[in-house]
């Protein structure tokens, strides 16, 4: 409620002549963000269950966490104008698929592509986009598995297949990618101009990969040797 509250703000807030200027066009902003929060709430909910039934199967839970959010109506229109797109409601929901957005927080490396086969393979999910910045990680060393999907929304006239994108990482991952984004929201010239502060960064990304591998060596130790006893 508070992000729909805060989006309604936003709305309220334009200049006439912007994108949301007339009731009519507020009225068809706020129904996408219904839908889209729909979306998400399909998604967590999915990804709930699966983490609670693995717990109970395996006694282990793949994520310790999922959080969530709606892309903010001044970036819809930031990004449209970026791209060189039409500013409108269609064409955010015919040309944007990162409107939604979840990011699943897993313990191992191996719970990423756990949740991910999960996921993938259910009869009502269709994988429209994977990108494995783990395999591959960018040239700033950032990693994650994402996922953009489609999932049905059942509303009162029938469904609706909406797009999700779902970034999946691990805690260290996380840890890394969160406080990267910080520095660089604050101190963005600064790094382009220093290299000495990019590759330092890059290095600590790597550190936290070599964490994760380790940290993952040793919980697979432990279950073997639950599994010899």
């Amino acid at each position: 409620m508070q992000k729909l509250d805060g989006l309604m703000r936003e709305v309220s807030a334009l200049k006439p002549g912007a994108l949301e200027a007339n009731l009519e066009q507020a009225q068809d902003f706020m129904e996408m963000v219904q839908l889209y929060n729909s979306a998400i709430r399909e998604i967590t909910t999915k990804l709930e269950i699966l983490n609670s039934e693995f717990n109970m199967r395996y006694d282990h839970n793949p994520i310790h966490h999922i959080d969530s959010r709606l892309k903010s109506l001044p970036s819809i229109v930031e990004k449209l104008r970026r791209k060189g797109m039409k500013v409108s409601i269609a064409s955010a929901k015919e040309n944007l698929t990162d409107i939604a957005g979840v990011r699943v927080v897993c313990n191992y490396i191996d719970d990423i592509y756990r949740i991910a086969q999960m996921l993938s393979t259910q009869d009502d999910i269709i994988v429209l986009r994977r990108t494995d910045y783990i395999e591959s990680p960018k040239e700033n060393g950032y990693r994650s598995l994402h996922l953009v999907v489609s999932v049905p929304v059942f509303l009162s006239n029938g469904s609706v297949a909406v797009p999700v994108e779902i970034q999946i990482r691990t805690i260290a991952m996380d840890f890394w990618a969160s406080l990267e984004h910080q520095i660089r929201y604050k101190s963005s010239e600064a790094i382009r101009e220093d290299e000495a502060l990019r590759k330092e960064l890059k290095r600590c990304a790597e550190e936290s990969t070599a964490l994760d591998r380790r940290m993952q060596e040793i919980y697979q130790r432990l279950q073997q040797g639950k599994q010899d006893v």
